[in-house]
């Protein structure tokens, strides 16, 4: 892709000057997009905010993949969105976030996050890792940050800007915007061009950014093994150092995360980078412990397991239905 002049979109402390690309140098067309995330952006404009589809729809989009759902990025609050679209729920803890529904789909709307004050953090790769009550910041705007000893965000509603929003994302591939109004592709993060290069990239340090969120390691595998991408090498040398963070994790989330792994149609290749890079003892410590076990008794009993998550694989290729209770089963 060629790239259009960079423009300033946001006056901040450090210039941050995002890489554009107009509609003749990407391939999104409209008609990909779906018609409810183009009125919420819509929507939201005319109300006089900004209003762009973000993340994992403009990355398949670019991919030449069907979108699974279309996600908004606005600087508009929760409350005001619920101010524009009455068929609005406001959900989450960790960050707000608002849910407008259109009949059955779902179109999740985010205010731009910030970022927050941790000069003080100990980003030490030798860190003691401790269950510590966590410590909560407020603003006064009615913004809140609170991290555990060990670096991981458990609430985070600090609201921000554009450029900030994009440097808080997980991955650069995961950080491009999309403006419908001017069909232009916003890039603070080198995002396309690593798409381009079928590149996994970690925005800023590789440690932190683990630690704020240990899922963001399980992220990285899964996208891996979908999309057939590599993850840049200094990332994933540190799986297997930061691999216990998952212990802190809730289990309602895990379970959420093994569903999203192992559903993606690529169980047999997420299931080999899980074990290599030591993340399976702690999301599927069982199945850890078994297939230490039994392997050594019985060389065939890892193709077992192998079988039944390719099976699983065929069966999301065909579109058909897998029941979680049938991968629990083959797992554990």
């Amino acid at each position: 892709m060629e790239k259009m002049s960079e423009q300033t979109l946001v006056e901040t402390e450090e210039v941050i000057e995002p890489t554009q690309y107009g509609n003749k140098q990407h391939n999104i067309q409209k008609n990909q997009i779906s018609v409810n995330a183009l009125k919420v952006c819509s929507g939201l404009r005319e109300a006089g905010y900004e209003a762009l589809l973000v993340g994992g729809c403009v990355r398949d989009l670019l991919l030449e993949r069907e979108p699974k759902d279309f996600d908004v990025a606005t600087d508009a609050h929760p409350e005001e969105v619920k101010k524009v679209f009455r068929q609005t729920r406001l959900i989450g803890r960790r960050f707000r976030l608002a849910h407008v529904r259109f009949g059955r789909e779902i179109i999740e709307v985010a205010t731009y996050r910030g970022q927050y004050d941790d000069d003080d953090e100990d980003d030490d790769e030798d860190m003691v890792v401790t269950a510590q009550e966590p410590e909560t910041i407020q603003d006064g705007q009615a913004t809140e940050h609170s991290v555990a000893e060990y670096g991981m965000i458990l609430r985070d509603n600090v609201y921000g800007n554009q450029p900030e929003d994009a440097l808080r994302r997980d991955f650069s591939m995961n950080a491009l915007y999309y403006d419908p109004a001017s069909e232009v592709v916003i890039d603070y993060t080198g995002g396309v061009e690593d798409i381009q290069a079928r590149i996994i990239r970690v925005i800023g340090d590789s440690q932190r950014r683990f630690r704020e969120d240990p899922v963001r390691m399980l992220r990285a595998v899964r996208f891996a093994a979908k999309l057939g991408f590599v993850l840049e090498p200094e990332s994933l040398s540190l799986l297997p150092k930061l691999s216990h963070l998952l212990a802190y994790v809730s289990p309602a989330r895990l379970f959420d995360e093994v569903l999203k792994l192992f559903h993606s149609g690529a169980a047999v290749t997420t299931f080999s980078m899980l074990r290599k890079n030591g993340l399976l003892q702690f999301l599927l410590p069982l199945s850890e412990e078994a297939l230490d076990i039994f392997e050594a008794r019985d060389p065939d009993y890892r193709s077992i397991i192998i079988t039944a998550l390719a099976n699983t694989d065929k069966r999301v290729k065909q579109g058909k239905p897998v029941i979680p209770a049938f991968l629990f089963a083959a797992l554990l």
